[in-house]
């Protein structure tokens, strides 16, 4: 898969993509909205008011990787606390999170959508068997920029690769290692992600 985002002129980004490469980020972006999910439904059902005041969770994630995509806010994993400051710096964690977790829940998933519905659109209108080109505006662009680093980092997690570690060694696995498909698309994200971004950045 060697396609990546060219500047549009104006501004935003476009890309050509074949039917595999849809298919391929559609089904990874699905899977990111589902693992993402609504959170902890607020107590008044569909009530839009009562979903606004709604406290969040307060203890972070048990799946690894949504503790990725919303770890705690002030406990750094590489800073030694005592017991009191890290007694504090859970506390301010938990208080933190009730307040934005839902939130960010919310948008982390539309950013997710928003790939799914733009690949839909894409993929009704595109010639069977040839490339597509998929045009973004900036702020759908960016959209996009937030999923794929949320599905970096989801896959990321599945397969271990750590702040230190960057996974290189995991394109060494033979075709037959199950993680194998995993690893390629962890590495093909992250070239759409780095073009992305160097589309978006000013000159």
């Amino acid at each position: 898969m060697s396609g990546r985002f060219e500047p549009l002129p104006g501004g935003g980004a476009a890309i050509a993509l074949d039917e595999v490469e849809i298919s391929i980020l559609r089904s990874l972006a699905m899977q990111l909205a589902e693992l993402i999910g609504p959170g902890d439904q607020p107590a008044g059902g569909d009530d839009p008011l009562a979903a606004l005041f709604a406290d969040g969770p307060s203890k972070p994630p048990e799946d690894p990787a949504l503790a990725r995509l919303f770890p705690d806010a002030y406990s750094p994993p590489d800073q030694e606390l005592g017991a009191r400051e890290e007694k504090e710096a859970r506390e301010a964690s938990a208080e933190f999170r009730r307040f934005t977790e839902n939130d960010l829940r919310a948008r982390k998933r539309d950013d997710a959508l928003t790939v799914v519905r733009d690949l839909d659109a894409l993929g009704s209108g595109s010639s069977r068997g040839a490339p597509a080109v998929l045009e973004l505006a900036p702020e759908r662009a960016r959209h996009w920029l937030c999923a794929l680093n949320d599905l970096r980092l989801a896959i990321g997690t599945r397969l271990e690769v750590t702040d230190e570690d960057d996974g290189g060694e995991l394109l060494g696995l033979p075709d037959s290692d199950p993680r194998k498909p995993m690893v390629m698309a962890y590495f093909w994200l992250g070239g759409l992600q780095e073009t992305l971004i160097e589309t978006l950045m000013p000159e």
